[in-house]
């Protein structure tokens, strides 16, 4: 995809591709692969792309940025508006946000003001979670309204559209399907479904990903992103009067009000788009998260320059290295939904003082136990929002550790918890939070690796998907003890590690560390143990496939073992919906003439979707209970 490219309403692209002949549409795919790859001439906001001698593509977003009618996509030829040229080259733009769509016509305080650019998640940037709530979809009540009748019309529509793609799988996913989906999209967009909205956006992305080879395409993200969709539209048309389902209509940044905040710690961003920069970690005096980013293009060497720049809310006086270890008085605040602070026109802040680790909000973060921080954070139902989630998830964690030592290349650690022997606490796999060799992450942990009796505080987050894995952001010495860290007096009590780098005079001297106990073998991993990896298989199988790849294990009579591994492992259920969905894949109608009929798009997305479901839910159950409480060993 050409970086130069506006981003498209989904509509605008929708429409253009509606507008093609057949014989047309039939070209369709290679020619968005072959104009994708065409230079942009950039004249200020407006793009041009020359398509051949007598045909160019003028683009002219606007004032958001993105093309929202369909006046702002004009072609030379003389076929248009209903030429390939046009559409071939909307659908090469990367599809517009919903977000952006909704402020594009706003005059107000969403301009964040931040010096961010518009990238959206930038390599898996975290996101913190305090942000101010968004306002329902509908106004509240006594009890919950059913969805209505337009709302359940659209939801219909986008489970046909979802269906079609999961039958046709990634290879006949192509320009053509994917504008019925942003069209059944848009549709929800009218009629209030803001969820199902956003999830048939991120499908299509993960769609253009998987089929143009990006490096940053996970199969498995796209496989979620489907699941939610055709879970949430299914919900819908059948009526349920679950507010969560509609969702919200997001903007970009709300009003705050006043905040104080305090630094946690520093984290460098890289995205696989070339994107790089800093993300500062800050809690208000309730414990609640926010962050404040500056991420730009630049790639790793601006993500390392950038934990020095200059912190764009307030006077300029502060930097990120000093907001991380300081914080803020802010006046007028505006906040994303996932918690990043804006630095709009009104917004005011003042530098003030941070506070160590050991008191105050900061100390609080390490009060609870590690088993009930991951229950709250991994739970919820397969209704739950999965944005929300998303961002509960990767919201940092504290906690205090001794490092154990490594076992088959993995750093092991266990929690220490007041009262227990350290031999009781959790063990926990520590990974570096970015493996990129020109940041710090990976020879700070080979550091703390070293030293097995090291005892430590931990700002990190959670795998989510990894049985008791947590990613280190910053640690800190742990209060009352010898055996810990000791760090800079510039430092001010804590190491960013992808920043600061750890060396020998920062550890206690060789020979003073306690005893941790040895390590033979990393603790059990019930996840990558148990043969649900044969479900999760025939789901993404499925998808990257499409129905006909899901059929085979039904053809040849299940040789390959799936279903009977699954119950021996003691997953009944997930055998019977593997053995479900191969032979729904492979079931087809006959009339009375013998002659095979359509298949049921319907029946089969059902039997995907009931799959897809349990598999998520065993997998985070499993993930769950490894950072369960360890029961000391019998003796004798």
């Amino acid at each position: 995809m050409n970086a130069e490219l506006p981003p498209v309403a989904p509509d605008v692209v929708a429409a253009a591709v509606e507008g093609l002949t057949s014989r047309l549409r039939k070209k369709l795919d290679a020619a968005i692969e072959g104009y994708a790859a065409l230079p942009v001439t950039v004249e200020g906001s407006v793009r041009r792309v020359r398509c051949g001698e007598d045909a160019e593509v003028v683009l002219e977003p606007g004032p958001s940025g993105a093309v929202t009618e369909a006046g702002q996509a004009v072609c030379t030829c003389l076929l248009a508006p209903r030429c390939l040229h046009r559409a071939a080259v909307l659908g090469a733009c990367p599809v517009a946000d919903a977000e952006s769509l909704t402020a594009s016509g706003s005059s107000d305080s969403d301009d964040s003001g931040d010096g961010s650019a518009a990238e959206p998640d930038p390599g898996g940037a975290p996101a913190a979670t305090g942000a101010v709530p968004d306002a329902p979809s509908e106004p509240a009540g006594d009890a919950p309204v059913a969805p209505t009748a337009a709302q359940v019309t659209a939801a219909r529509g986008l489970w046909s559209a979802a269906a079609a793609v999961l039958g046709a799988g990634v290879p006949a996913a192509g320009a053509v399907p994917q504008a019925e989906l942003l069209r059944a999209a848009h549709t929800a967009r009218l009629a209030g479904l803001h969820r199902s909205e956003a999830a048939a956006l991120r499908v299509v992305r993960g769609l253009r990903g998987a089929r143009a080879r990006h490096d940053g395409h996970r199969l498995a993200g796209l496989v979620a992103d489907l699941s939610e969709l055709l879970l949430t539209t299914g919900l819908l048309a059948g009526e349920e009067p679950d507010p969560a389902l509609l969702g919200t209509a997001r903007r970009a940044y709300r009003p705050g009000g006043s905040l104080r905040v305090l630094g946690v710690c520093r984290e460098p961003v890289v995205s696989a788009t070339g994107y790089g920069g800093v993300v500062t970690h800050v809690v208000d005096d309730e414990g609640r998260w926010y962050s404040v980013a500056d991420v730009k293009p630049g790639g790793v060497a601006r993500a390392r320059g950038a934990g020095t720049t200059t912190v764009m809310i307030g006077s300029g006086g502060l930097d990120h290295a000093r907001l991380a270890r300081g914080g803020l008085l802010i006046s007028g605040a505006t906040v994303s939904p996932e918690g990043r602070l804006g630095a709009g026109k009104g917004v005011r802040a003042t530098a003030v003082a941070g506070q160590p680790w050991a008191s105050g909000p900061l100390g609080a973060l390490f009060a609870r136990p590690l088993a009930e921080t991951v229950a709250e954070r991994l739970g919820g139902g397969p209704g739950l929002d999965p944005e929300r989630a998303e961002h509960r998830v990767r919201e940092p964690v504290g906690c205090d550790l001794v490092v154990v030592g490594t076992a088959d290349g993995q750093v092991i650690a266990r929690e220490i918890r007041a009262g227990r022997p350290d031999e009781e606490g959790v063990p926990v796999r520590l990974t570096p939070a970015n493996g990129h060799p020109d940041l710090a992450h990976t020879a700070n942990l080979r550091q703390l690796a070293a030293r097995p009796g090291l005892r430590i505080r931990v700002i990190g987050r959670l795998e989510p998907d990894r049985a008791a894995t947590l990613r280190p952001l910053a640690v800190a010495p742990l209060p009352d003890t010898d055996a810990t860290l000791r760090l800079p007096v510039a430092w001010e009590g804590h190491a960013d590690l992808g920043y600061d780098r750890l060396e020998g005079s920062h550890f206690p001297p060789p020979g003073t560390l306690p005893a941790a106990g040895a390590v033979v073998e990393p603790p059990s991993d019930p996840l990558a143990e148990a043969p649900l990896w044969r479900l999760r298989r025939m789901v993404e199988v499925a998808v990257s496939g499409g129905r006909r790849a899901a059929a085979e294990p039904a053809r040849d009579g299940d040789r390959g073992g799936a279903g009977a591994a699954l119950r021996r492992g003691g997953f009944r259920t997930a055998a019977d919906l593997a053995g479900a969905l191969a032979a729904e894949a492979d079931r087809r109608s006959r009339d009375v003439f013998g002659r095979t009929g359509e298949a049921d798009p319907d029946a089969y997305a059902r039997a995907w979707l009931a799959a897809a479901v349990h598999l998520a839910g065993a997998e985070r159950s499993l993930v769950r209970a490894t950072w369960g409480p360890r029961e000391a060993d019998p003796v004798g």
